[in-house]
């Protein structure tokens, strides 16, 4: 076994592998970029080497500088967790050639499966079946396009070096392809180097299962079992579970087989993944299923298959990259585990990531990792990964995935009952977080009944993004908490009490709230008999009462009701602008800004009425119109690159582009101004995310 390891990776997967080396007495180094040297993964580590700038590109991609820090260290070996170079041929040579181990398979494997048309002719000749399609190396336009039309409506054009949803688009007719296909080459060309493509029929009803597989050099190759990560918004995974609900015995014999079958046809050694698309039948079942690709790496979703069979394939990894053989695999999976994955970004904005410092992370009481052994033994309830600390800021740098929430349980209905709960106790200061809509989502009536496909996201994204709270319910838990923050800075002093007490009439008391997007709300305070009146907006005056409790900084735990309504909630205090109230109860999340009639308009008339600006710092992708050019409301403008994904501005309203103010391949900040327009109503433009990331 190895003495010192190299974690050539960031975040939760750089923390997660450095908890199972801890645990087999293995030392580790750490890398970070300029942006990370306070990383939580850096002090996960016994030893941490800067290895350049924030951009990827000069940092956690520069295998020089890796590999130096390797020999400079005395590492023995290099983890590349997932992501940056974990799949890469060329740095898994390199390893080898600097005379370290690279802890993954061999780089002819990578190859094979890294481009998705060759591997799938590998496959075809390996008995795995395929979907039709075309997979061929020829990439002319119009070939394609041809290619396409033969399939038939609906395709797929997905990158042939991509992967995590990247470089993918669905293609409902003919007229689509050549703006869907220059689309998808631009962001495979950005993300993988390489623009080539393949095309397939799009899979109806389409369930997305995957099968873990573990391969050691002594021939010997298992698989443990299926995982299903059906629940996608544009080919991301937003949910996993294992195992996969609504197989037969016989189905699941039939995919492991399968699998086993196509890490042996490249050679395969470590840990990798068989993914299959399977056409479901409608009530939670499959038909029949087909090869899409391999990754070969440990997934992301890796936690779900060890919670479930006890196992810790870090240390699997670790073993059979040192040369031992595969333990014994176990003979069945014991429970059901759910996984989701908690990003730093806004659901109602069309998922738009969202960058800043998190000012306040509170997670529910669960285990940071289960570390387990190599025999099976009872998980854990709840266990989270995760690799940022209340206080680390989110860069628009990285991925921006700040958790993963792993429940188990007996059964599948009693695990999602823990994870709802454990995400309705998760509370967020600074950047948006998707909380509240995973929340919506594992409590949908197709998903808890495990009726559910890749589309059902889509299908109910609308319900999904309703928030849990209501204006009133917000506005009604930050008015008591900011009477209680007020009742809190009296003293003997009685001119300092807030109390309301008046030796003759006084008017009622008027505090003013503006809640995210929606219209101010008016809280009219009364005093009466010892206590307060609310009304709130236009709704009658009611008795309030509440009772709070510090439950953490500058939180307050909050029992509170008003007439014949109750809510209890967390209620922080925003240390950024102090009269803003980050309102957490029924799994939702609510903001709202106490300001007066001045601030209100000012705020209001901000931003510049006919320009479009940047909603977070990016690259410029296309530019999609000239100056001069008429355009309608919702029609595309700019694609700005960010956080390893595409995200198209559109127009807000008709208009004319009066100035193009930056340029392809441009750097721009958040808020930047890209274009100015003339003779437009609307003042911005609505994101559209055209792909997530990895």
């Amino acid at each position: 076994m190895f003495n010192k390891i190299l974690i050539a990776n960031r975040g939760e997967i750089a923390c997660r592998i450095a908890a199972t080396c801890r645990r087999l007495g293995i030392r580790t180094v750490a890398v970070y970029s300029e942006a990370d040297a306070q990383a939580a993964h850096v002090a996960a580590c016994d030893e941490a080497v800067c290895i350049g700038p924030a951009q990827a590109a000069q940092s956690y991609l520069n295998a020089a500088r890796i590999l130096q820090a390797a020999r400079d260290t005395g590492a023995q070996a290099v983890h590349p967790g997932y992501g940056f170079l974990s799949e890469n041929a060329e740095f898994a040579e390199a390893c080898a050639q600097a005379g370290v181990v690279f802890i993954g398979p061999p780089p002819g494997a990578i190859r094979a499966m890294g481009l998705k048309a060759e591997s799938k002719r590998l496959m075809q000749a390996a008995g795995v079946p395929l979907v039709p399609g075309y997979h061929g190396a020829a990439q002319d336009d119009s070939l394609l396009a041809a290619e396409a039309a033969r399939i038939g409506y609906p395709v797929l054009i997905k990158a042939s070096a991509g992967g995590g949803g990247k470089g993918m688009r669905e293609v409902l007719d003919a007229a689509d392809f050549p703006a869907a296909l220059a689309s998808c080459r631009r962001e495979a060309q950005a993300a993988f180097g390489n623009d080539a493509v393949l095309v397939e029929r799009l899979v109806r009803n389409p369930r997305h299962i995957e099968i873990q597989v573990f391969a050691d050099a002594h021939g010997k190759t298992v698989a443990l079992f299926e995982r299903d990560c059906s629940l996608q918004r544009r080919h991301q995974k937003v949910v996993e579970e294992a195992p996969a609900p609504g197989l037969s015995d016989a189905q699941r014999t039939e995919l492991a087989q399968a699998a086993v079958a196509a890490a042996q046809a490249v050679g395969y050694v470590g840990a990798g993944t068989v993914e299959f698309i399977a056409e479901g039948d409608g009530q939670g079942g499959i038909r029949g299923f087909y090869f899409m690709e391999m990754n070969t790496r440990l997934q992301v979703e890796h936690p779900v298959t060890e919670m479930i069979t006890g196992l810790d394939l870090v240390a699997w990894q670790l073993r059979v990259a040192a040369g031992e053989a595969l333990p014994a695999a176990p003979a069945r999976p014991h429970g059901h585990a759910v996984e989701v994955r908690l990003y730093a970004e806004n659901p109602v904005a069309g998922f738009l990531p969202s960058t800043g410092r998190l000012a306040r992370f509170a997670l529910p009481p669960h285990v940071a990792f289960e570390v387990g052994a190599d025999t099976q033994q009872r998980p854990a309830a709840l266990r989270v990964d995760s690799g940022v600390r209340e206080g680390d800021v989110i860069t628009p740098h990285y991925d921006p995935m700040i958790a993963k929430l792993i429940a188990w349980g007996e059964t599948r209905e009693q695990a999602l009952a823990r994870l709802a709960g454990a995400l309705a106790a998760v509370r967020v200061v600074g950047p948006e977080t998707n909380a509240a809509f995973l929340l919506r989502l594992l409590q949908s009536p197709d998903f808890a009944a495990a009726r559910m496909d890749t589309g059902l996201i889509a299908r109910e994204l609308d319900t999904l993004l309703a928030s849990p709270l209501s204006a009133e319910q917000i506005c009604a838990a930050a008015t008591c908490a900011q009477l209680e923050a007020e009742r809190a800075r009296q003293t003997t002093d009685p001119w300092s009490a807030r109390d309301g007490w008046s030796n003759g009439a006084m008017p009622p008391r008027r505090l003013r709230w503006r809640q995210d997007n929606r219209t101010p709300m008016e809280a009219l305070l009364q005093r009466a008999h010892g206590g307060w009146r609310l009304a709130l907006g236009e709704g009658a005056a009611q008795p309030l009462r509440w009772h709070a409790a510090p439950s953490g900084a500058h939180e307050l735990h909050l029992a509170a009701s008003w007439g014949d309504f109750a809510l209890r909630a967390h209620v922080a205090h925003d240390p950024v602008a102090p009269k803003r109230l980050h309102v957490f109860a029924q799994g939702g999340h609510g903001i709202a800004e106490l300001h007066d009639a001045i601030t209100l308009a000012a705020s209001a008339g901000a931003g510049g009425s006919g320009s479009l600006a940047a909603p977070m710092p990016g690259r410029i992708a296309a530019v999609l119109v000239r100056p001069g050019q008429q355009v309608a409301g919702g029609q595309p403008m700019v694609v700005l690159e960010a956080m390893k994904m595409e995200h198209t501005l559109h127009a807000a309203d008709d208009g004319v582009v009066d100035a193009v103010l930056v340029a392809v391949g441009e750097q721009i900040q958040e808020g930047a101004l890209l274009l100015r327009m003339r003779d437009a109503t609307a003042q911005a433009a609505t994101p559209d995310t055209e792909d997530a990331a990895a």
